[in-house]
């Protein structure tokens, strides 16, 4: 995988090229991505580890020819815990700004949903601590 990952990151498209521009050198909000970066048996575009989102530049082919193997690749990645999130080569090139917007705001989801507290369930038997039978809290056991 990792020469397979190296030789992607040689023959890049032009969007993908574009969009690794504005990604690399921790350049978005100072989040750190690779390119080309291998996960199990795929290779995504680029990689947020910090985040777990992997980021596709997908162009026409996808729309067809690839969709299945995409959707089977989306969900194997989610269910090891990575997000995908996909961009067509020319929204790409023709709206990078919103391209980029749009990938902050679902790392800002990804953020909040890290750092959302989960809530203390109760201990079994309602939340009691003492083992005294219920309206017995005087009385020796």
């Amino acid at each position: 995988m990792t020469a397979r990952a190296r030789s992607l990151r040689g023959n890049m498209t032009d969007a993908e090229l574009r969009l690794w521009l504005a990604l690399r050198r921790d350049q978005l909000n100072g989040f750190s991505f690779r390119k080309q970066h291998p996960i199990g048996p795929y290779t995504v575009d680029f990689y947020c580890s910090r985040h777990r989102l992997a980021v596709e530049a997908d162009g026409g082919q996808h729309a067809e020819q690839q969709k299945q193997s995409d959707d089977r690749r989306t969900q194997w990645l989610a269910e090891k815990g990575v997000t995908v999130v996909r961009y067509w080569n020319n929204e790409v090139l023709s709206n990078l700004e919103g391209v980029l917007s749009d990938l902050l705001a679902h790392i800002e989801r990804l953020s909040q949903a890290a750092t959302t507290a989960t809530p203390t369930l109760p201990l079994s038997g309602g939340g009691r601590t003492d083992r005294r039978a219920p309206g017995k809290e005087g009385s020796e056991p």
